[in-house]
């Protein structure tokens, strides 16, 4: 069993929790270890398992999520632009901006993730998170405008037209409006953290990002998005980190929404993806921010942390977390 510090208390009295973990990526028949950082005390706590164990226990939760998962009602393609946008609209638009949800049969009030794939800005399609298809939450997978036939910043509006028509509508379909959590995996990361802490996105909509219950960036790039630069002209070369306007980390401050990075291992994940990762929550926690999470899954990749068990763990408990803690 785990052990971990009770939150402290501000002096306004919320709960303030940071948490940092570092896991293996996969179950192992091998020694098992993992190491959990409390960075409240800067206390750290390492187990070493017998081997086996920890595959054994995998296999036994997996088994009885899967018995226990929900029958779900799932809709497809519905689009999230108005009727004014689309009448104006080109094909790409209509074919591109358009949403599927997933959602256990008579749901009602659950918590609610607006998922964004990932593929660079330029390739993906549409898909529900993928490590909560058996959880009772209600599933938004949205697809958006790509490039080349995308221009800058067609791809960020419609990512915050996508989460404006679930604050919206998404109460019709059992998800309550009070628990809406956004995320993505990589490109799509970027796009969340986007929409979730630079406020001229969700402003056309009348939403700020105060209203966002959380957000999951997995293994989303926080400096200014690559393709971003590529569309912008940017001079400098790929890898040298950009922070502007168009930067997740320039957009930081106490009163962004909680967040919960998910990456990889820092061995093997994408270039500099997991330090720069590590800076927002450095950066954050120095803002006093009350609820930032990191977590850096040994053994995984860019692509393989978007299966890994352990994220899945990390995902479900934040998003009951911040679910607990809407008003």
């Amino acid at each position: 069993m785990k052990w971990k510090k009770p939150p402290d208390q501000n002096a306004q009295g919320r709960k303030v929790g940071f948490f940092r973990t570092t896991r293996l990526c996969v179950p192992s028949s091998s020694i098992h270890k993992e190491k959990t950082v409390d960075t409240t005390t800067s206390r750290v706590i390492r187990y070493v398992k017998r081997p086996g164990l920890a595959l054994c226990l995998f296999l036994f939760l997996f088994s009885s999520v899967s018995a226990d998962a929900p029958s779900r009602t799932e809709w497809k393609n519905l689009s999230y632009y108005s009727e004014s946008v689309l009448a104006n609209a080109d094909e790409y638009l209509k074919a591109r901006c358009l949403l599927d949800i997933s959602a256990p049969v008579d749901a009602k009030g659950l918590p609610v993730v607006v998922w964004f794939h990932g593929g660079g800005l330029s390739g993906g399609n549409k898909t529900i998170a993928p490590l909560l298809k058996e959880e009772k939450f209600v599933l938004v997978g949205v697809g958006y405008r790509l490039t080349p036939k995308a221009k800058f910043p067609d791809f960020l509006e419609d990512a915050a037209a996508a989460v404006a028509w679930t604050f919206a509508n998404i109460e019709r379909y059992g998800g309550d409006p009070k628990k809406i959590v956004v995320g993505g995996h990589s490109a799509g990361a970027y796009l969340s953290a986007m929409v979730g802490l630079d406020p001229r996105w969700l402003k056309p909509h009348g939403i700020k990002p105060s209203a966002i219950a959380g957000l999951i960036p997995m293994s989303g790039q926080m400096t200014t998005h690559f393709n971003v630069r590529k569309i912008l002209n940017y001079p400098q070369p790929e890898h040298l980190p950009i922070v502007d306007e168009n930067a997740p980390l320039h957009h930081l401050s106490a009163d962004t929404p909680p967040i919960a990075l998910i990456l990889g291992d820092r061995k093997i994940e994408w270039p500099a993806r997991v330090e720069e990762n590590e800076l927002m929550y450095a950066t954050l926690r120095a803002m006093k921010h009350p609820h930032v999470e990191f977590h850096e899954n040994l053994g995984c990749d860019h692509g393989s942390v978007g299966k890994s068990p352990d994220a899945a763990r990390q995902i479900k408990a934040f998003i009951e977390k911040v679910s607990r803690q809407s008003p």
